[in-house]
């Protein structure tokens, strides 16, 4: 650290800029709202303006400036007029949290058809991949920057029914790895987030179904699902100093599920 600097100044943001997508409601505003609490101002992206506005005023209430833009991240023009706006309004993107995204079809892989396979992967691992490869290109030119990919557990341990999105969120992660490695040399660091089941709106055919909350609590060594405010702080510390030193890594932020002993005891003797 430097001079008088102290470790809680390594997390404060002040003076960056942070693109937000999908940061109109759930882990998307709550990440938006805590980086700007950290100092950043935000650029906040989604398909829905007006709940765009609603977010970036709770930012200016913060004391940070906002940025709303309406975009659809699976269309290469729509991310780059995204990507032109941002720089337009701040000069420069410091971080990039991809967190849009979207399971149309909660199914057996034998249901899957073209459509829906297009629109979970366009927009979870293809839009990742361009709008981060754009983003990318202006935290090279400003000498660096911080990439945060939100995906899931659903990646690394597959759902049941939620096949296609599993393996989207798996390739998120591969696509965090491989960006850290070709990015590293930039001082572009790409790192990732890998929720549990958290009480958001996008997943609540999960939590809102008693026997799969119940199964869920019980199996976290925490004994409960996530809230959304939840994630945020491991936002922040991928977005800041703080983490100066970690790259191509995917943080577990999921209350214990994912590694708990009653989770593998679950799977053994499950509940009748």
């Amino acid at each position: 650290m430097a001079p008088g600097e102290s470790i809680v100044d390594k997390f404060r943001l002040h003076g960056r800029v942070a693109l937000v997508t999908g940061g109109s409601r759930g882990i998307g505003r709550a990440i938006a709202l805590s980086l700007a609490e950290a100092g950043a101002d935000v650029v906040l992206a989604s398909r829905n303006l007006p709940d765009l506005e609603a977010v970036a005023h709770e930012i200016s209430q913060k004391g940070r400036k906002a940025l709303p833009v309406s975009a659809n991240v699976r269309h290469l023009a729509e991310i780059g007029n995204l990507v032109k706006k941002a720089v337009d309004e701040f000069g420069r993107i410091d971080v990039l949290v991809n967190n849009a995204g979207t399971n149309v079809v909660f199914a057996s892989i034998f249901s899957i058809d073209e459509a829906a396979w297009d629109a979970i992967l366009g927009l979870n691992l293809r839009g990742y991949f361009f709008l981060s490869q754009a983003v990318g290109k202006v935290m090279r030119e400003s000498g660096g920057g911080s990439i945060i990919n939100v995906t899931s557990v659903d990646g690394i341990r597959p759902r049941i029914g939620a096949g296609c999105y599993s393996i989207s969120k798996a390739g998120i992660i591969m696509l965090t790895q491989v960006l850290a490695q070709e990015w590293g040399q930039y001082n572009i660091r790409v790192n990732g987030i890998a929720p549990g089941v958290v009480r958001t709106r996008f997943s609540e055919a999960l939590w809102g179904n008693r026997v799969i909350r119940e199964r869920t609590e019980d199996s976290a060594a925490l004994g409960r699902i996530g809230e959304p405010e939840e994630i945020g702080g491991a936002a922040v510390f991928l977005a800041s100093e703080a983490s100066s030193y970690m790259t191509g890594h995917t943080i577990i932020v999921d209350g214990g599920h994912f590694s708990s002993v009653r989770t593998l005891l679950s799977t053994i003797a499950p509940k009748k």
